[in-house]
């Protein structure tokens, strides 16, 4: 089932007295439990192709539809509103509150959208427990996790809302290729674990086997890679 669907989506910035396209003519899309890679170099368009999605920028033409919703036919309150129910981000930096445990990154979580952090004990424990942070290093704080277990606790974080869709923003930047093996690996687990479709935006050309289909963005438009995506 598409969760996640953008057709011929168009989104210009202004740069003077003129207008650069970051996506044209963009169309994708993602099912329950599929996670989706997306590669190009830097000012290709793939951060503006999260931003769409994630419905944080509107595009200045085509349809994005979330969850079975037409985002452009929501109010800023709807848009707001869905965002916080349907969709997780995992941003590149992993943005963790420095005075907050891990399991606490996850329970203010549930305190902001007002419900009972007692309740979201056992579901945090749980996330925690399933990107594979224990129990003692649930009671640390982020400058005493390694790079890797910062954005473990930011793929939990994200998750913690049950979304339909996630989007992960290069999520290995920060970490030596075998340690981005692993989060890539675990994405694909959790994606198939929680049926959220997933996209990936990535640089690293070598971790996109990983996924179950690939896509190349050069200058704001996609590309399907024609290897075919093998997980190892």
């Amino acid at each position: 089932m598409t969760v996640l669907s953008l057709d011929s989506v168009r989104l210009t910035y202004p740069d003077g007295d003129r207008r650069l396209t970051a996506l044209d003519a963009v169309s994708l899309e993602v099912a329950a439990g599929e996670l989706l890679a997306v590669a190009g170099p830097s000012g290709s368009g793939k951060s503006s192709l999260l931003a769409v999605a994630a419905t944080l920028l509107r595009p200045d033409s085509g349809q994005v539809v979330v969850a079975g919703r037409d985002t452009a036919r929501l109010s800023d309150k709807e848009r707001t509103a869905l965002r916080r129910e349907h969709i997780g981000i995992v941003f590149q930096q992993s943005n963790l509150l420095g005075s907050l445990t891990a399991l606490e990154q996850l329970l203010v979580v549930e305190h902001l959208r007002g419900g009972s952090v007692r309740a979201a004990r056992e579901r945090a424990g749980a996330l925690l427990d399933s990107v594979g942070l224990d129990a003692a290093k649930r009671a640390r704080r982020p400058h005493q996790l390694s790079g890797g277990e910062r954005q473990r606790v930011n793929i939990a974080r994200a998750l913690f809302g049950r979304p339909a869709v996630l989007l992960v923003d290069e999520p290995t930047s920060a970490l030596d290729h075998e340690r981005g093996a692993r989060i890539v690996d675990l994405l694909a687990r959790v994606t198939a674990e929680h049926a959220t479709a997933t996209v990936m935006v990535t640089h690293d050309r070598a971790l996109m086997a990983r996924a179950d289909r690939l896509l190349d963005m050069t200058d704001g438009r996609l590309a399907a890679v024609p290897t075919p995506a093998v997980r190892s």
